[in-house]
């Protein structure tokens, strides 16, 4: 009789661990999924956006720079990190000022770090795709 109490007592107090690991995943995803669905607000000077894809965009040129350069554009990598230095909504074409803060490389035809460019709003979005580094990993990992 104690020994049937024992083996019943042992199987009882076994956490169930598939429990455990759904608890892990909600504590994990839930800060994705709210991020994610987050709306996005105004381009305001200092936000941190992206570039949508691979751009193509003008070199902002100092007053002071009197190097005759013919072409002042650079390539932007897709979802490279910008910071806003100036959003002109007031003016009519919609031009944003940002610095880049990726491509360590300095290599033409990318643009070089901290170099300041002007793009316009279609060619930026606010959040990164969290979901769609997710997808991209998991197509990677099982896609082959």
């Amino acid at each position: 009789m104690n020994e049937s109490l024992k083996t019943r007592d042992q199987h009882h107090t076994e956490p169930p661990l598939w429990s455990m690991a759904a608890a892990v995943l909600v504590i994990l995803g839930a800060p994705l999924v709210l991020y994610s669905f987050a709306p996005t607000g105004p381009i305001r000077e200092g936000d941190t956006v992206f570039s949508e894809g691979e751009q193509q965009v003008q070199i902002r040129q100092a007053a002071t720079d009197q190097s005759d350069k013919k072409d002042n554009t650079c390539l932007l990598d897709p979802n490279s990190p910008l910071i806003i230095l100036h959003a002109s909504t007031d003016q009519g074409d919609g031009s944003i000022i940002a610095h880049v803060q990726g491509n360590p490389a300095d290599e033409w035809p990318f643009c070089p770090v901290h170099a300041e460019v002007i793009l316009k709003a279609h060619q930026i979005f606010q959040e990164p795709a969290v979901f769609g580094k997710v997808r991209e990993v998991l197509v990677g990992w099982f896609g082959r």
